[in-house]
């Protein structure tokens, strides 16, 4: 049994950059096709009726998620990337908007209420105003939380730290106190080699070659003391010999040969023969 559906397996992206930001007209600020994906950069004051022309008559029917970027550099330093997906194309698209720490952001929860949770988790982690929004709290950190965590300055400590005192208890909070100064740690492979010099190293003189190590000096015991068995061994060991050509030991007997030669073996007869 053969299942049909009217979404395509593969959706391509082939015309709908052209075609939505056609559909968008001045509300399409900038547009592009980056990573096999559809990105169109919309006015922030037109963006719920961007999403509801793209939701109502383009069929980019669920609202994936809402994430935030921050860029310190820029005068709106915030992106809120709005993704979408079409059910019936099988098709994805990336809206974005420009923000900045005083320019609050248009609600989307007049079109899909999941935007009420996912814009107070870009309110939580970077500080951006989501006006209209009917309940724009943190969500992930806790209620008395100072700062954003996901912005690129804020300090990687934080400013508080809290724990449970057993004095008091309850939780509390006290100002960050930590043991040691933040490390720094390098995870840069070590076969590519560090592009800095170590400590110590800066006095090495690069130029000198590196010294030739001397031949191994062989190891000999010239002392009778070292042998450990006494006199009596010591007059009965063998002298030392050099390290030329080995020494020849005669006894002045003479040397065996070569053993005689065998007769040879009668060939065994074959089986069946007398």
């Amino acid at each position: 049994m053969s299942v049909i559906h009217s979404a395509p397996k593969f959706a391509s992206s082939d015309g709908v950059l052209v075609a939505l930001t056609g559909a968008l007209g001045a509300m399409a600020v900038a547009g592009k096709e980056e990573h096999g994906e559809v990105v169109i950069t919309v006015q922030r004051d037109r963006i719920e009726d961007a999403l509801r022309l793209l939701r109502d008559e383009h069929e980019y029917q669920q609202l994936m998620e809402i994430a935030g970027v921050d860029y310190p550099d820029r005068a709106e330093r915030f992106e809120c990337n709005y993704c979408l997906l079409s059910l019936t194309k099988n098709h994805r698209l990336i809206v974005k908007v420009h923000a900045a720490e005083n320019t609050p952001v248009p609600t989307v929860t007049t079109l899909w209420p999941v935007a009420g949770w996912l814009e107070r988790e870009v309110f939580d982690m970077f500080g951006v105003i989501f006006a209209g929004n009917p309940d724009l709290r943190r969500i992930l950190t806790d209620y008395g939380f100072e700062g954003h965590p996901f912005r690129k300055d804020f300090p990687l400590t934080g400013y508080q730290e809290l724990r449970y005192s057993e004095e008091e208890k309850r939780v509390v909070y006290e100002p960050v106190e930590l043991a040691q100064d933040l490390r720094q740690f390098d995870f840069m492979s070590p076969w590519e080699g560090a592009d800095y010099v170590l400590p110590g190293d800066e006095k090495a003189d690069a130029a000198a070659p590196p010294p030739v190590a001397a031949p191994p000096t062989p190891k000999t015991s010239d002392s009778t003391k070292q042998t450990g068995a006494g006199n009596a061994a010591n007059a009965a060991a063998p002298k030392p010999v050099s390290a030329g050509s080995p020494s020849v030991k005669t006894t002045g007997k003479a040397e065996p040969g070569a053993p005689d030669p065998t007769s040879s073996r009668r060939a065994k007869p074959k089986e069946g023969t007398p």
